[in-house]
Order: structure tokens, then C-alpha cells, then sequence
């Protein structure tokens, strides 16, 4: 809305094909909460729900984040993938999940708008993250419970290794599994307790005037973060100075993360750290992703203590495979929904694992942190056993739409305890935000009518 009134709305589709529902949620600015790189914020999120005749009554619900009109793409996509779903047994498509995930990225009629990018892969990711929910909440484990517990050789069988053999092979990701047996209780147990380090995003928006950024850091300090991100890139200078005002409030001990728009900023990053902001880690976030430049860039960084992040916006499994190969990244940034949803992410996650490079999460987004929870807390326990230069994005918004939102304790995720994969949002939620029709949205464009 133009006023900039705190808004999120719900397109709610219901399909003529019994069983299923389709829709897409659209989370406007928030009133300001929101001052990223794009000038006209709608943070958007197509949302799947998958019925069944079991009388279980179980429903899974699936969503994959974007922006506003762009949802409505998206969710033309799921319904083009529909048909796959449809008049199929539960059983039958997780007990050959690798073949249904190729069955949904090889649609003879969609590859060329894919295949496993764009639209069509944001829509699989929906769907695919519904079928995941469901899974899990079957078996009556979190997803997280559910991947731990897997078999290894099962949950290899999930995986789709086209086009990545040349780094990681499903012989070479199944011992990576087997060796992840050693200890897995006793890390487990660690996690049940401590929960897994998270960052802070929510203190340091563009656009924030210097009195938010000093209110919001104090009371993050207070509930004891000590890991921070700031949005840097619209003016360097101005940049220098935010830095600096959050890095002498929280001091040198911990931890500070600068995210760009710009493609890879060595030259901004380097003022940075000359200026005394000393940023650890430098989140790369562009149109596009350059491994080659990332090659060249990225160990420009290494002597200023400067790691670079990057992966939040990448495609799919074979760009993370190149950049890996490039040595463009230090730190990699899975998104839960901008790849193939639970299946291509846990090939990445070993892909990290067999390059020794520790996986950082991006989670700012519509349920992005109710979902990424369950990836990373299962990727130490059962790959990367090891919580050294790992964290996980936090934002500290829209949490209260969710039926089972994230639990944060001294600044860590504490592993879900609720059946699924935390995607179900509140029925409350969605009947009063569904657009054109629910209250919320009638309100506004009468408002903007009159």
C-alpha cells in the first residue's frame, strides 16, 4: 500500500481438483521494517497445502519465498505441477524421492523455462516443501528428527547427483553420512540443549536513522546477541559511519557482518575494515551470481580478516558446486526455498562438507527461519559435526503467523519439537490477510479507493 501501513496479504486459490489448495502470501513493507535495497518492498511467499484421503487427517503446507507480483508467476507454476501430485500415494513418492524430484525438474513442458531455476524451482520448492512437511508429520518427528534418523543409503536415495558427480558422487555423500554416525547422539543431545548460534539481522536495516540502530542493538545486547548484521551498499561513506556506530556499541569481541548489493565490493569491504569496523564476513548479494569474479575477488578479502558469504540467490546445486570449485566463497548461504526445497539443499550441505567450508544460512524472509532451522540443526548432527565460523540467520519478524514459529534461547535456535517442517501458518492468519477478500485487504483498498 502506498501509505506504508504494516500489511501482509493472502491470495488464496482454491483449485477445482479436489485435495488441494493453492495460494500465495504477500507481506507488504511492514510499515518500514523492511528498508532493503528493494525501493518498493513486498515480500511475498507462495503457499502450498497438500490434502490426502488417509484418515489421519494429516495436511502438509509448503512455501517458497519472492516478491509481490512475482508470487503470482510462482504460483501458476505450482499449479502447472499440479498434475504430478495428483491421485498419488504419499509412500509411493517419498519411497522414490530422487525420481519425483526429477519428475517435478524435468517437466517436458516447463524445462524451458527451467529447468531447476527461476519460477518453475521456486514453485518446486513449494511443493516439495509441502511434501516434506507431510513426511515428517506422518512419521510424527520435526524434520530435522526425521533426517537425523534416515537410514543414510535412504536418504542419499533422495538426492538428485546430476550434474555434480564431478565433485560429489552418491558413493562419496554416503560416506560423508556414515562418518556423521560417529558422535551424532552426543551432538544431538547438544543441540536439544544449547540450540544452534544464530545472528541478528533485525538491529541494522538501510534506512534506519541512528537512534533505531542504537535502540535496537542495546536491547539485542540486552537478550544477548553477539553476532550482528548490518545492510550496507547504497553510500560507502555512510556505510563507514553506521559500521562504526554499531561496532563501538557492541565492541571488538564480537561479531559483525556487512551484506552488499553490490556483486562482490572488495574496495568497500576493504574501507571498512581500514576505518576500524573490522566486518568478519561480507555477504555477497546481487542479480546474479559471478563465481569466476568471486575466484579473483574473493581472496583479495583474506588478509583483512574479511570472509566472503554468499549463495542466498543462487539457482540451484550446480551454481554452489561452481563456486565451490572457485573458491569464491568462504561461508555458504543455503535458502531453504530457492532451491529444490529439503532434496537439493542436503546436497549442497554435503557438497560444503566435502570442501571444509562451514554453511551460514540465510533465513530473511517470509518463514525463511522456520524452515532453515531444521537444514542446519540436522547439517551438525549428522554432516558437518562441527559448530566452528557457523551460524544461523535470524530476523525477528512474522513469526506470530506461524503455528509453530522458531524458539530462540541465549541467541540460539532451539531445535523444534512439533511434527513437520514448521511451515504451517495459522488459519486465523490466512483467513483475515487473504487477498482481495479478507479484512485487512478490504480495508486498505477502500482506503485507497476513497
Amino acid at each position: 500500500p502506498s501509505d506504508g501501513n504494516s500489511c501482509w496479504c493472502f491470495l488464496f486459490l482454491r483449485d477445482v481438483i479436489p485435495g488441494f489448495i493453492w495460494g500465495f502470501l504477500t507481506f507488504a513493507d511492514l510499515g518500514g521494517a523492511f528498508p532493503l535495497q528493494h525501493t518498493d518492498p513486498d515480500y511475498s511467499a507462495a503457499y502450498v497445502v497438500l490434502e490426502t484421503d488417509a484418515e489421519d487427517g494429516l495436511k502438509g503446507y509448503g512455501i517458497t519465498f519472492t516478491l509481490g507480483k512475482g508470487t503470482e508467476v510462482v504460483v501458476c507454476a505450482v499449479n502447472a505441477l499440479a498434475p504430478h501430485l495428483l491421485n498419488k500415494d504419499l509412500g509411493d513418492i517419498v519411497g522414490d524421492f530422487r525420481g519425483f524430484y526429477r519428475q517435478l525438474t524435468s517437466d517436458g513442458q516447463l524445462r524451458w523455462i527451467g529447468p531447476e531455476k527461476g519460477v518453475v524451482h521456486l514453485a518446486t520448492a513449494a511443493v516439495l516443501n509441502a511434501v516434506w512437511d507431510l513426511w515428517a508429520k506422518q512419521e510424527g518427528k520435526p524434520l530435522w528428527k526425521l533426517l537425523v534418523d534416515m537410514d543414510p543409503r535412504k536418504l542419499v536415495s533422495c538426492l538428485d547427483f546430476r550434474y555434480i558427480t564431478d565433485v560429489l558422487t552418491e558413493e562419496e555423500a554416503y560416506e560423508i553420512l556414515q562418518k556423521g554416525q560417529v558422535g551424532k547422539k552426543e551432538r544431538e543431545e547438544q543441540m536439544l540443549v544449547h540450540g544452534y548460534p544464530a545472528y541478528t539481522t533485525s538491529c541494522a536495516w538501510l534506512g534506519y536513522s541512528d537512534t533505531t540502530l542504537k535502540q535496537l542493538c542495546s536491547k539485542a545486547l540486552e537478550d544477548g546477541w553477539t553476532r550482528f548484521k548490518v545492510k550496507v551498499g547504497a553510500d560507502l561513506q555512510d556505510d563507514i559511519r553506521r559500521c562504526r556506530l554499531i561496532r563501538n556499541m557492541i565492541g571488538p569481541e564480537k561479531t559483525l557482518q556487512g551484506q552488499q548489493r553490490a556483486h562482490l565490493p572488495t574496495k568497500g569491504l576493504s574501507l571498512l575494515s581500514d576505518d576500524g569496523c573490522q566486518p568478519a564476513l561480507g555477504c555477497a548479494r546481487g542479480r546474479g551470481v559471478d563465481g569466476e569474479a568471486g575466484g579473483v575477488q574473493a581472496p583479495a578479502l583474506v588478509p583483512l580478516g574479511i570472509g566472503v558469504a554468499t549463495g542466498e540467490q543462487c539457482h540451484n546445486r550446480v551454481i554452489f558446486k561452481q563456486l565451490l570449485q572457485a573458491k569464491a566463497l568462504q561461508f555458504l548461504q543455503i535458502d531453504s526455498c530457492r532451491l529444490g526445497s529439503v532434496n537439493e539443499n542436503l546436497s549442497v550441505l554435503l557438497m560444503a562438507k566435502k570442501f571444509d567450508i562451514p554453511v551460514c544460512p540465510h533465513a530473511g524472509g517470509v518463514g525463511l527461519c522456520e524452515l532453515v532451522q531444521h537444514l542446519i540443526i540436522f547439517d551438525f548432527i549428522s554432516v558437518s559435526a562441527s559448530l566452528k565460523d557457523r551460524m544461523c540467520e535470524y530476523v525477528d519478524h512474522l513469526h506470530e503467523h506461524f503455528k509453530y514459529p522458531v524458539i530462540i534461547k541465549k541467541a540460539s535456535y532451539m531445535p523444534p519439537k512439533d511434527a513437520g517442517y514448521s511451515t504451517e501458518m495459522k488459519e486465523e492468519s490466512v483467513k483475515k490477510h487473504q487477498y482481495p477478500d479478507g479484512e485487512v485487504w478490504e480495508k486498505l483498498l477502500a482506503a485507497q479507493v476513497n
